[in-house]
């Protein structure tokens, strides 16, 4: 039996990238995961994968900005299974249009509301079973955007993930007397399908070199294995090869 045999996840942003190799880790791992995005054709195809492997998966169709949508999925999952073990808020996106000189205001409301609103809506959401039950683990996927400000992502990105870096100490810092522990992973680039939406999508070269979503699954995995006494406050994680560091090639400075 596997550490997480019997344990409860709940995954949004789960139908592509990070949010699916955390489902799918959290699957092999024993956990059952509660699988959500906005595409239930695709959920619904990467959760029969899952099955079909031998792990256990469930869907539940999300749009993270719709905060009472939120509230009825969470207890949709209470209902059925009479708790949220592990939430990993991993839902997330950027804008073409992501600049001061191209920003406006749409696209701010789309980051903002899907990568900090829809997380902060999440992880209210699963807190008051949480205290109840004096034990959960939230994992919220930022960015070393969310650390560090860097220019390939714009502000609104930037502004989104460094909130939920605060989000996360703070949950710590309230709610380690409840048995609760939260975990940001602060990923550098990750060749995922958001990598489509640069100003410029980077090559097929240039992502074989960045993290690949599995690399986040088996972080993702970590983290939720680690023993009730121990919370891993942060996590940082970048591909050897970073083009952040040398300049990567899709920044528009005009």
């Amino acid at each position: 039996m596997t550490v997480l045999q019997g344990s409860i996840a709940w995954i949004t942003g789960a139908g592509s990238g990070i949010g699916l190799a955390g489902a799918q880790a959290l699957a092999e791992a024993g956990a059952t995961v509660v699988m959500s995005g906005r595409r239930a054709e695709l959920l619904q195809t990467e959760a029969e994968a899952i099955v079909a492997k031998g792990g256990k998966a469930e869907i539940e169709v999300l749009d993270v900005s719709d905060a009472e949508a939120v509230q009825q999925v969470s207890q949709s999952i209470l209902a059925r299974h009479g708790r949220i073990d592990i939430l990993v808020n991993s839902a997330g996106l950027n804008v073409p249009n992501r600049f001061w000189k191209d920003q406006n205001a749409s696209g701010w409301n789309e980051v903002i509301r899907i990568n900090l609103d829809g997380s902060f809506y999440c992880i209210s959401a699963v807190l008051p079973s949480m205290r109840e039950r004096k034990s959960g683990l939230i994992i919220n996927i930022s960015s070393w955007s969310g650390k560090y400000d860097t220019y390939m992502t714009g502000p609104a990105y930037n502004a989104a993930k460094h909130g939920v870096v605060a989000m996360t100490e703070h949950l710590n810092q309230e709610e380690c007397i409840n048995g609760i522990r939260a975990c940001a992973v602060c990923p550098a680039e990750v060749a995922t399908p958001i990598m489509d939406r640069r100003p410029i999508p980077p090559s097929a070269e240039d992502r074989a070199r960045m993290l690949q979503p599995d690399d986040l699954g088996r972080t993702i995995r970590f983290i939720a294995e680690m023993p009730p006494h121990a919370c891993i406050n942060e996590i940082t994680i970048s591909p050897t090869w970073n083009r952040i560091f040398l300049g990567a090639s899709d920044i528009k400075r005009t």
